[in-house]
């Protein structure tokens, strides 16, 4: 597999496997179209309320999200139809977005 971000998940009941739309193979069942948006870390397990501050602005703009983190840091995936609203709300509630 080749790209910047993929994430696999395991569970009794699943396996979620999020990768670039191009690299899914034509009979796998998934749901195309998000973009990832890394909240720049490492945070410490400590921290509260990080997820939450990028979180609640995107809720109050009415832009779902999907929420993958790592042992460094937390990624945000909104669907790419709603990447310049969830931009937009962001930097509107101070969060610098590259």
């Amino acid at each position: 597999m080749t790209g910047d971000f993929f994430s696999v998940t395991r569970t009794a009941d699943e396996l979620s496997v999020m990768c670039p739309d191009d690299v899914v193979p034509e009979d796998v069942r998934c749901e195309g179209g998000w973009r990832a948006l890394e909240l720049e870390g490492p945070f410490e397990f400590s921290e509260v309320g990080v997820l939450i501050s990028v979180a609640e602005p995107l809720a109050e703009a009415g832009v779902g999200i999907f929420a993958v983190s790592t042992f460094d840091t937390d990624y945000v995936l909104v669907k790419e139809k709603q990447l310049e609203s969830a931009v937009a709300s962001l930097r509107g509630m101070g969060h610098e977005v590259l």
